[in-house]
């Protein structure tokens, strides 16, 4: 039996590199999958580097109700944790960094008077764009559970829009569309990638964040880089990768370990 080709790079090269028959230290267990035979594994492409997780289990409905609940218990929970974020030192704050790239790069990158709107996909917590905000921004937060996108109106303080992205995309523009940790999340980011181009401005910008498996790799199988609910782990090159195929070039990509401790390739996107 032939591997599969990379959807990246197209090479059929990949070497198993994690093998689970139980979660790792950590991993969030979901209510789903108890009693079920855990199965799991992860590859990475000998070409581009980039690594693909292939569950033995159904986690087709792992992003409904399900995920919030498992993470978060409930919807004080989700209040807690957002109120703990939001008060870290800076030093201490994953966000608090995310928030001073996103800035520094969008006052070199746009002309002077351009409107300051951004709209988070896949906003969670709400609090990237809660810390935009407090920078000036307009900010509008997408997400299809309608527990966050009330939690981003009514305690982050945002515009929300509760809507599954990859079947009702929003009508209006943005000169600025992130995606925080969410490209891992789905099984086709090119499609999710190319999608959010399509809602950018003239001369617009996409941020995006991606767990980084080439550094993450090196400290073994219970990093949570690799965790269940991340489909895709990224190298530098697929990333690049990932931009051109969805049509979009690559402005500037860097690596980094944020305070939390996770392994992150970050990138700044535009239409050519």
């Amino acid at each position: 039996m032939t591997s599969p080709a990379c959807n990246y790079c197209e090479s059929s090269e990949r070497d198993l590199v994690f093998d689970y028959s139980a979660p790792p230290v950590g991993e969030t267990r979901f209510p789903s999958l108890e009693g079920k035979t855990y199965s799991r594994q992860v590859f990475r492409c000998g070409t581009c580097g980039h690594f693909t997780s292939e569950c033995g289990m159904d986690i087709s409905g792992l992003y409904d109700e399900e995920y919030v609940n498992a993470t978060y218990k409930n919807d004080e929970g989700v209040r807690r944790t957002f109120q703990r974020i939001i008060h870290l030192p800076p030093e201490k704050s994953d966000n608090s960094g995310r928030v001073d790239r996103v800035c520094a790069f969008a006052d070199s990158y746009f002309p002077e008077g351009t409107e300051r709107r951004l709209l988070d996909i896949g906003s969670g917590l709400a609090v990237f764009p809660w810390g935009m905000k407090q920078r000036g921004w307009d900010c509008t937060a997408l997400d299809p559970d309608p527990r966050a996108a009330e939690h981003a109106r009514s305690v982050a303080g945002v515009k929300s829009i509760c809507a599954d992205f990859m079947r009702d995309v929003p009508s209006e523009r943005y000169p600025l569309v992130t995606l925080n940790k969410v490209l891992e999340h789905v099984a086709n980011p090119v499609d999710m990638l190319r999608r959010a181009g399509g809602l950018l401005t003239e001369h617009g910008l996409i941020y995006i964040e991606v767990p980084d498996g080439e550094a993450a790799c090196s400290e073994g199988a219970c990093r949570e880089e690799f965790f269940l609910e991340h489909f895709q782990i990224f190298s530098a090159a697929s990333v690049a990768l990932l931009a051109h195929h969805a049509g979009l070039q690559v402005l500037a990509l860097s690596r980094l370990r944020e305070p939390s401790t996770k392994f992150t390739l970050c990138s700044f996107l535009a239409l050519p």
